[in-house]
């Protein structure tokens, strides 16, 4: 078959070239994955990139040394080192129609001299070593020795290096050298699962190329055609659950439908393999129960949500299972809500699709925030449980409990629109007393407390917690005086001596920073003052214009009464009768109240007090 000018994946690998047996002899069957691994780049799916370059690198004639191949279980790690071992030694001779091919190429129509060889691993000059079971320095050290030999048959010398990753560290060091200026006539191909214990030394020595996990749907399309070429009847519904069982592997994929054919033949009535039966050999989920348990579960009916649980736990479905299927589910209605050119993919079935879409018309992103965060947090719990099914029980009651709950955002919004005490009245439906669709003359904290289902039982009048009242602060005198107040001496201190104010107004502060003030008063005022007053402020620091600090207006007040109080001629005269007396402080008689350690005289009172006088 000429895949040369077909799309990457619109292929089906031919299956390799039956050998003949005796009579009475069967031939040993051969696994999915092993019949229909690719042999050409054509034939490999959901690659694109890694094809394109390697394509473009062969036309140039820029060829790299060594290649590192990394990415999960089953994407193609290992067949695509063995397709590029085939194009280093691509060999064909001249046909009727076609001309001789004897060039490094990924363009192969036809089996060349040394493929058949390289895909059965068997070729003189195509050497796989499993690092797994080969980590030593002496392993490596075998390796270094015969490269410096020229190939037996081929063109190229290819080492092969699977799990490349479990080398030590000498041998990682012994390879080096070697790979960094390798013989012209010898590559080397490394793949790994786990690119993080590559030391990054033998990273940069080679070209890497990271092979992507394949669309649940992408998979699909394939195992669709594997199945035609098979003559096996399956439905769709099914094909879409073991591609997404996979998670992107095409092996994993491929053995789930080994296995399903198996299955579908023993419990299917004519051989096919319908969906249902497919639930029961994955032990996964019913979508559209798993969807039904969902809803019922966000709209808060508990007794529902529960019953239809053990409904497919009896069925056979995993409790955990179920609960990473209803995760699934609020993230593609939150796929649907945010982003839904990104949401649509053929591995999800029409009942997917239009519940998906309604779901998301319904629910909040916070709603389906928090769901997901419920249902994997408590699948971790199911795994650890020793009664699955009760915990899973918990974590729907935790659930719906939780679908009302009010975001941060939502409880201040009815705290602040709430002056007082607040009487819930009028109609006794949920979505009167609802949280989430709620007008401004109910109040958070009983609805929040109980699912739907039940808020219709509650009865009409509902007396709810008082609210404190909001505190006002009229004047930055009044926040100072509040800070102390509220015993925050730090806070008062810094208002008082840091603090050179530009403007103040409800919900607005701008000041500038005197020298030595702390940077972060800004935002631990911010902080104080939303707590203080449950409204949002906004305080900021400009760099000039500020207004002298409170304890600077004080002390120019206080020098001020000083120099009146010195001009006066009692004052003079008995400074100059006493030499070296001084004025300590200045109190009124009017109070005798003293602020901030400074007493302030009213200035037309005459001084009769002897204690601010004080004689060397």
């Amino acid at each position: 078959m000429d895949h040369e000018h077909d799309p990457p994946g619109s292929t089906i690998p031919p299956a390799e070239t039956p050998v003949l047996f005796s009579a009475g002899e069967a031939p040993a069957y051969r696994v999915l994955a092993r019949k229909y691994r690719p042999s050409s780049f054509a034939d490999l799916i959901g690659q694109e990139p890694m094809v394109r370059t390697l394509e473009n690198a062969f036309d140039l004639g820029r060829i790299h040394q060594a290649y590192l191949l990394t990415g999960v279980r089953g994407v193609g790690k290992t067949t695509t080192a063995r397709i590029l071992a085939r194009a280093f030694n691509y060999e064909l001779p001249a046909s009727e129609g076609q001309a001789a091919i004897n060039r490094p190429t990924i363009h192969m129509p036809a089996l060349g001299v040394h493929c058949q060889a390289i895909i059965d691993s068997r070729h003189v000059d195509v050497l796989e070593m499993d690092a797994a079971s080969h980590t030593g320095i002496d392993d490596v050290r075998e390796i270094i020795d015969n490269a410096r030999y020229r190939p037996v048959m081929a063109r190229t010398k290819v080492y092969i290096v699977d799990e490349v990753h479990m080398l030590s560290k000498a041998a990682f060091n012994g390879l080096l050298k070697t790979l960094e200026e390798p013989p012209e006539h010898v590559k080397f191909i490394f793949a790994t699962t786990e690119i993080d214990k590559v030391p990054v030394t033998v990273r940069s020595r080679c070209q890497r190329f990271d092979l992507r996990r394949i669309d649940a749907g992408l998979l699909a399309d394939h195992l669709r055609r594997i199945c035609e070429a098979e003559q096996v009847m399956i439905e769709p519904d099914a094909l879409a659950m073991i591609a997404r069982a996979a998670e992107g592997s095409v092996r994993d994929a491929l053995s789930l439908l080994d296995q399903a054919i198996a299955f579908g033949a023993a419990h299917g009535q004519d051989g096919s393999i319908v969906a249902n039966d497919l639930r029961l050999m994955l032990g996964v989920a019913d979508k559209a129960r798993v969807i039904d348990l969902f809803e019922a579960t966000m709209a808060g009916d508990v007794a529902t949500a529960i019953a239809l649980l053990e409904d497919q736990y009896n069925g056979g479905a995993d409790p955990a299972q179920a609960l990473i299927e209803m995760a699934e589910f609020a993230h593609l209605a939150t796929r649907f809500k945010l982003a839904p050119e990104t949401a649509e993919s053929s591995a999800l079935t029409p009942e997917e699709k239009t519940r998906g879409r309604a779901a998301a018309e319904k629910l909040s992103i916070p709603a389906l925030n928090r769901a997901w965060q419920i249902l994997m947090k408590g699948v971790d719990e199911l795994r650890a449980s020793q009664r699955p099914l009760q915990a899973a029980d918990m974590v729907l009651v935790r659930l719906a409990y939780a679908a009302d709950l009010p975001t941060p955002g939502e409880a201040l919004k009815q705290l602040m629109l709430t002056s007082g005490p607040t009487v819930a009245t009028g109609s006794s439906s949920p979505a009167s007393v609802s949280p989430r669709t709620g007008g401004g003359t109910t109040t958070g904290r009983i609805a929040s407390s109980a699912p739907r289902a039940q808020l219709a039982t509650l009865p009409a009048t509902v007396i709810a917690e008082p609210v404190a009242k909001t505190t006002t602060i009229s004047s930055f005198e009044a926040l100072v005086a509040l800070a102390e107040e509220k015993r925050d001496m730090r806070l008062k201190l810094a208002l008082d001596s840091d603090v050179r104010l530009v403007r103040f107004e409800s919900g607005r502060i701008e000041f500038e920073l005197a020298p030595g003030g702390a940077r972060d008063l800004a935002s631990t005022l911010t902080q104080k003052l939303q707590a203080w007053t449950n409204e949002r402020w906004v305080v900021s620091i400009v760099a000039a214009g500020g207004a002298p600090t409170l304890k600077e207006r004080r002390a120019a007040e206080e020098q001020a009464r000083r120099s009146s109080l010195e001009a006066d001629p009692m004052v003079a005269a008995v400074l100059a009768h006493f030499p070296g007396a001084q004025i300590i402080a200045v109190r009124s008689r009017a109070d005798g109240a003293e602020m901030s350690g400074v007493v302030t005289p009213a200035e037309d009172e005459v001084w009769d007090d002897p204690s601010p006088i004080e004689e060397d």
